[in-house]
């Protein structure tokens, strides 16, 4: 080789090995934070959403590195591949009831965006029968829809309908008793279902999302989501909504933390994208779930695609299960 060619060859490999490097030190900056269990500054929030999409820059660091001859660079590649492998696991533990089968109930959650999908969502209601129903960012064009479409099968309703994303409604076939939401920015309304004469509390979850510079907000509603999970006491709590957040965030595990379990994860969907369901389907992230304490089985969860809406519907069939003793 000529030494032009054994320049340009050196070149060429530092090049690599910069470009690597870069690529590997965004991931590990992301990475760290979730090994801290933080959920840091924008931009790592929003970064975790999308954790094991992190494998793509880091095994074209690793391709780098080899190709550069980098083995610091091949090594601390690999590193990174095991630590996503762990991370992109499922979280927490499960746990089936103790007691026996009492009812089994169908649960439908739904982000209509803006109401753009409350037709789509009436027609799904009307297919699937769910016994229960969430339902994110609906205004008043959408509550009317809901009750033109549904009202005589959901006899039984709480609604804190506002404009734009603020409004939320809870539909319910069993008698709902009054009971306090959550507060945030957007309505969490909450009430207490009569299943088969067991209390079971409803709680409606959507926290702010975490816009880049402002995951304050964010952080706070989820930690008041995670305060109210935590205080629940021995009442059944079923936890639905639309969270902003995945199993990759600490704010979101912390609420899984208080002993509830996530369906979607029972079900085995626990990676399955919920948003952005428009744009790009495969690429997205699961911020749509139904919690559940451990009063509850799971026995099926779907994702249901509705027009008009940029998230994914989860249904999910669970049965409540009587307390022992």
């Amino acid at each position: 080789m000529t030494d032009r060619g054994s320049r340009n060859g050196r070149r060429r490999h530092r090049a690599g090995r910069w470009l690597g490097a870069l690529l590997l030190l965004a991931v590990t900056a992301v990475v760290a934070c979730r090994a801290a269990d933080t959920d840091a500054l924008t931009p790592v929030p929003q970064l975790l959403a999308f954790l094991p999409w992190l494998l793509v820059p880091t095994v074209a660091g690793l391709l780098l590195a080899l190709l550069a001859r980098w083995w610091t660079g091949l090594v601390w590649a690999v590193a990174l591949l095991g630590l996503l492998a762990w991370f992109i696991e499922p979280y927490g533990k499960s746990r089936r009831p103790d007691g026996p089968p009492l009812a089994s109930v169908r649960v439908l959650t739904s982000n209509v965006e803006f109401g753009q999908a409350a037709g789509a969502l009436a027609a799904a209601v009307r297919r699937e029968e769910p016994d229960l129903v969430f339902v994110q960012e609906c205004e008043q064009t959408c509550d009317a829809v809901l009750r033109r479409e549904l009202g005589s099968a959901y006899p039984h309703r709480v609604a804190e309908v506002a404009a734009g994303s603020h409004g939320s409604v809870l539909l319910s076939r069993f008698p709902l008793a009054p009971a306090e939401g959550v507060d945030g920015t957007m309505a969490m309304p909450g009430a207490v279902a009569d299943v088969r004469g067991r209390p079971v509390r409803l709680q409606l979850a959507h926290p702010m999302p975490p816009l880049p510079g402002r995951t304050g907000p964010w952080r706070r509603e989820l930690g008041r989501l995670r305060d109210h999970a935590a205080g629940r006491g021995r009442t059944p709590l079923l936890l639905a909504g639309d969270f902003n957040a995945s199993q990759d965030h600490a704010a979101f595990r912390r609420i899984l933390d208080t002993g509830l379990q996530d369906a979607a994860r029972l079900g085995g969907h626990d990676r399955t994208p919920s948003w952005p369901a428009r744009t790009a389907p495969p690429l997205g992230a699961q911020i749509d779930h139904v919690l559940l304490s451990r009063d509850f089985s799971v026995r099926a969860t779907r994702f249901l695609d509705l027009p008009g809406t940029d998230h994914r519907a989860l249904l999910a069939d669970i049965t409540l299960h009587r307390r022992p003793g």
